[in-house]
């Protein structure tokens, strides 16, 4: 887990990611970048950190989770971003700007005209309000394609170590790579690599303008909508020039095609999907979701099953959980609230302030 690893040229001095997690709150309400959120990231990588995937910071005014999302979208957000990332590399950690377009979850304080891959309606019901969106046209698709590889470019001038490219959660790049919403009938629907090109072309466009040292990651599902066609989407990213893949839960949610957890295996089907993606691919692989001690993240490392691991909810409670594991001290556990107590403010949870027993 404390072993170095390299993604390309950029060298990590240990195994432990903090996953992009949004925190809206911490936001100025122009979308800026305030001292509690740097102080926030700072905290994290003065903890130990190796990587640290700054959170969805959104490409394009009209696709935003909320008003006060981090933003990419303009030069004027430049010097927001390298606030957060000098602050991360003063204390060795490397750090990639997740980047981000919501596509039919746009939620529409942000916009009144939600876009996705293709025309979708779902009919409210009483989990959820029903979303609905119109499809891109091709210039439309094209515009948004630009709009990534420009906040790349954003990313590497305020000092990032690359990007991500938020391709999970059923927000935008996961919608044109699930065939439950892709319909459309051009290159960019139908069959696999026709689903993929949206993403794959963005790729290109990152790396032609950002050099072959920049690092290009790229969060999927390994749901989507099942294992063995999220390897082959895998795949298609790594061809296409992606140094790392960051695993987690795509658009679809049918329990049919959940990837089935073999009865040895110590960790929940996300993790078992990042794991079964990594023997099929050549690139890094970080996998995610429900890990929260150092014997859960190390054991996972010393069985080869991942390159990297992140820790998402145990870092939030405690900062220092990575120089505490080093020390084999004890760390403030997540108490796994059925709500997450600190998303609501960053200072509400109940295990940061609690003692250690």
């Amino acid at each position: 887990m404390f072993s170095k690893n390299n993604i390309k040229n950029l060298k990590i001095k240990n195994r432990i990611v903090l996953p992009p997690m949004v925190i809206f709150n911490y936001l100025e309400e122009d979308g800026f970048v305030s001292a509690e959120h740097v102080n926030h990231y700072e905290e994290r990588a003065r903890g130990g950190i190796g990587l640290i995937i700054v959170e969805a910071t959104c490409v394009n005014a009209n696709g935003r989770l909320a008003g006060n999302q981090l933003r990419l979208w303009s030069d004027k957000h430049i010097v927001e971003i390298s606030k957060i990332v000098k602050a991360c590399h003063n204390h060795g950690a490397k750090v990639i700007v997740q980047i981000h377009h919501a596509g039919l979850k746009t939620v529409p304080s942000s916009s009144t005209d939600i876009v996705a891959p293709s025309i979708y309606e779902e009919k409210s019901n009483q989990k959820n309000s029903g979303l609905s969106a119109r499809s891109l046209t091709i210039t439309e698709l094209h515009e948004l394609q630009n709009d990534f590889v420009d906040a790349a470019l954003r990313a590497k001038k305020a000092g990032a170590d690359g990007v991500e490219l938020h391709g999970a959660h059923g927000y935008l790049i996961s919608q044109f790579l699930s065939p439950l919403i892709n319909k459309r009938e051009d290159s960019y629907g139908g069959n696999l690599i026709n689903r993929t090109r949206f993403t794959t072309e963005i790729i290109t466009g990152i790396r032609e303008v950002t050099g072959k040292d920049f690092m290009i990651g790229c969060r999927m599902g390994c749901n989507e909508p099942d294992l063995k066609t999220s390897i082959e989407i895998a795949k298609e990213f790594e061809k296409a020039g992606a140094d790392l893949l960051h695993v987690s839960i795509g658009f679809d949610m049918t329990p049919s095609e959940l990837p089935v957890v073999p009865e040895e295996f110590k960790h929940n089907w996300v993790v078992y999907g990042g794991t079964e993606i990594r023997r099929n691919v050549n690139i890094p692989v970080i996998v995610v979701n429900g890990i929260k001690t150092p014997e859960q993240a190390s054991d996972l490392i010393k069985n080869d099953q991942a390159d990297f691991v992140a820790v998402g909810r145990s870092l939030l409670v405690d900062p220092e959980w990575v120089n505490k594991a080093q020390q084999t001290l004890p760390i403030k556990p997540c108490l796994n609230c059925k709500i997450c107590q600190w998303f609501k403010t960053g200072k509400s949870c109940p295990g940061k302030t609690s003692s250690i027993s």
